[in-house]
């Protein structure tokens, strides 16, 4: 009798032992999925300030946001920062690629081909493919101003015509 009496309590124990590692396990699962969900997290935020700044083919003093050609990100488009001191113009040049610029600060002089216009914070300006693009700083303050490109901006698709 009690050898069958430390039968069951071995049985038992074995029974309560599998169920702790099955649980952990889980437990274990749980938690690396949990941490691949937190490696690929949705939320993707850049301060300007982190942002290296270059200066471009134009001329300007870029900071890219967002580039999905140097970077693991789901777009078509790249966002950039711009400055163009007073004073100064952007060289003159043409992408393969749509491009629009978003005025922030500053007041500037906006020449797509042979057209020009006064643009001012606010102004959203579209530029088409293959159009000659500069544009001239004629207030007292930094021109500041947001770039985008769709698809996304490569050294490779700007072009400085002679």
């Amino acid at each position: 009798m009690r050898s069958k009496n430390v039968l069951k309590l071995l049985v038992f124990l074995v029974l309560i032992i599998v169920i702790v590692i099955v649980i952990g396990g889980f437990a274990i699962i749980k938690m690396a999925t949990w941490t691949d969900v937190e490696k690929k997290s949705i939320l993707f935020i850049r301060d300007l300030e982190d942002c290296e700044p270059f200066i471009g083919g134009d001329n300007s003093e870029l900071r890219e946001f967002f580039n999905p050609n140097k970077e693991e990100l789901d777009l078509r488009y790249s966002l950039a920062h711009a400055v163009v001191k007073p004073g100064q113009t952007t060289k003159p040049h043409k992408l393969k690629t749509s491009e629009v610029y978003y005025i922030l600060e500053g007041k500037g002089q906006m020449h797509i081909n042979n057209e020009v216009n006064q643009v001012v914070p606010g102004h959203a300006v579209y530029i088409p493919p293959h159009s000659i693009e500069y544009i001239k700083n004629i207030g007292e303050t930094d021109l500041k101003f947001l770039c985008i490109v769709d698809p996304a901006w490569k050294t490779e698709d700007e072009t400085i015509p002679d």
